[in-house]
């Protein structure tokens, strides 16, 4: 998948949030797809349409940027373009819960993407949400398994562990690092590299998105390998390169996951 990414240069449409606009650019230019930031709403919906995928993130969520989500989200609908929705804060405050609610309701989201606090706020599990970061106790598969059901799309719960499925079947992903939590816009960039992978794989989700999170989590175990002694900011840059370098067969060596 990577190989057809690097050669198909699939057109992510990203409607993010303004603290990672450019790292997100940089990362999916790294991985080989090609961005466009664009939230006006005379444009999204053309946008949508043509794009490979829809990437929406309400991280700096505002009442006209949500009206524009669903916009270009029933447009890519209408134009059969995979929509990935990154509810990122859910449960931190009601008008970001409700507005995640509100896109779920009114745009056929393909993927829903969050760490355990803002899903299981999404479904109505007890959770814990400070600012963007939130956690839950008890079972992330079940939960994952539960709101794909509820919400009728392919459900991915990142953390120490990544959890993909379509609410019958999926996949744990044990690739990873913890420094990954280090750098702002980590979380937010792999929503718009599952975006690419979809955008070239969207007949079968599951196999896309664990290839994001397997491509995603091992460039971060490999950027900590060669900055441990070095730092955070250092991370950042190499994890960069490492999205650039990486080579399927890397993957495919090093990939841990298991299947449920």
């Amino acid at each position: 998948m990577l190989e057809r990414i690097r050669k198909e240069n699939p057109l992510v449409h990203c409607m993010t949030n303004v603290v990672v606009t450019n790292f997100t650019a940089n990362g999916l230019l790294a991985l080989g797809a090609s961005p466009v930031m664009a939230y006006a709403k005379e444009e999204v919906a053309d946008l949508a349409s043509i794009a490979g995928a829809l990437l929406l993130n309400i991280g700096t969520l505002s009442q006209d940027q949500v009206d524009q989500m669903i916009v270009a989200g029933q447009a890519a609908n209408r134009a059969g373009v995979p929509v990935i929705l990154d509810p990122v804060g859910a449960g931190a405050t009601a008008f970001r819960t409700e507005s995640s609610m509100r896109i779920l309701r009114e745009v056929n989201i393909t993927v829903l993407r969050g760490n355990a606090g803002e899903i299981a706020s999404l479904v109505g599990v007890k959770a814990e949400v400070k600012g963007v970061d939130g956690n839950m106790e008890g079972d992330k598969v079940q939960l994952a398994m539960q709101a794909a059901t509820q919400f009728k799309c392919v459900c991915v719960v990142t953390g120490e562990v990544d959890v993909v499925t379509d609410g019958t079947h999926g996949r744990i992903i044990h690739n990873g690092h913890p420094w990954m939590t280090k750098v702002v816009g980590t979380g937010c960039l792999l929503g718009g590299v599952i975006a690419s992978f979809v955008a070239i794989n969207g007949d079968d989700l599951i196999e896309a998105i664990t290839g994001a999170l397997t491509y995603y989590g091992i460039a971060g175990e490999q950027a900590y390998e060669e900055t441990s002694e070095l730092g955070i900011g250092s991370y950042q840059q190499v994890f960069v390169n490492k999205l650039h370098l990486l080579e399927d067969q890397e993957i495919k060596a090093l990939q841990r996951t298991e299947t449920f």
